[in-house]
Formats: structure tokens, sequence, C-alpha cells
């Protein structure tokens, strides 16, 4: 496991919320210079905690659309069951995020299709393909309240709340 410091973390801090940051602003705001800042962010990068850079797409301004949360429990609990149906949803583009769950349900899925009729559409497709879903329950989000990257200052014991916690 890659040993942070407190610069690491405010790079990965910065960059999970403005990923557009020149190397130079970067560098200015952990108060370091350029080149040793740049070294910084490729050894992260070679280590595989930063995976990639992305833009955040405002969809409310680009196209009519629906999220949609699934919670999804399978008739089998066996593992070439679990294979398929993580094979079937890591094809599907509307499925854009998909978590394996301990507890009550198998699986939870973020789906974003144009309507409603687009994910029932998309869920007949997965009853079709006989993926073994015993049940499955849907969820339409009405409003976003948080998006936000993971806190990483306070799951490594650094940040506000840490102290709290002890």
């Amino acid at each position: 496991m890659l040993r942070l410091d407190d610069r690491d973390i405010r790079i990965l801090e910065l960059l999970s919320r403005e990923a557009r940051l020149s190397k130079a602003e970067l560098a200015r705001r952990i108060n370091l210079s350029p080149t040793p800042c740049w070294e910084r962010l490729k050894r992260l990068e070679a280590a595989g905690i930063i995976r990639s850079y992305r833009a955040e797409v405002s969809l409310r301004g680009l196209a009519p659309h629906v999220t949609v949360f699934v919670t999804v429990e399978l008739e089998r609990h066996h593992a070439e069951s679990f294979a398929k149906f993580e094979r079937v949803v890591a094809a599907r583009e509307e499925v854009v995020g998909a978590w394996a769950l301990g507890g009550g349900f198998d699986y939870l899925l973020q789906v974003v299709t144009r309507d409603i009729e687009s994910y029932q559409a998309l869920i007949d497709s997965f009853l079709a393909a006989g993926l073994g879903l015993a049940r499955y329950y849907t969820y339409v989000v009405t409003k976003a309240v948080k998006h936000s990257g993971p806190p990483l200052a306070l799951l490594l014991g650094q940040g506000e709340g840490a102290a709290e916690a002890e």
C-alpha cells in the first residue's frame, strides 16, 4: 500500500473535485513547486490511486433523462449466477454504477435512461436473459441532494471528525 502524506491527500482531494486544475495551479494550492507536485501526481497514477480524470456532465441541460436505483436479489446464490449477472450488467451502458451488497439484497444498480419506458425495457431484457432475478425494487430519483468525492482526509484519520471518532 502506498504511503500518503498530507500533500498527497490534498492532491487527491483537489483533483476529485476539480480534475481540470493545471499542474501549476495544483502545485500552488498544495504549496509545492511544480516539478515535485508533478512527480507526486505521477506516483499516485502509477500506483492506481488516481484511476482516471472525468468531466461531470449535467444531464439536466443536455437531454431528458431519469435516474433510477434498483435493488436486485437473485434466486440462486452460486458463483456462476453472480458472474452471469455481473457480465450482463457490465455490458449495459444504461447501468452507470453497480455494487454487490452484503445483507438483504445482492446488488444495487444505478441506471440512467431517457425515460421510465426505457428503464422498463432494460429490466425486461434482464428478465428475458434468464439471469434468475428473484425480485427487484425500483427507486426513481426525484432530486439530487448531494454528490461528492470520498472524504479522503477523514477516511485516513486526518480530517475533521477523526478525533471525535477516537
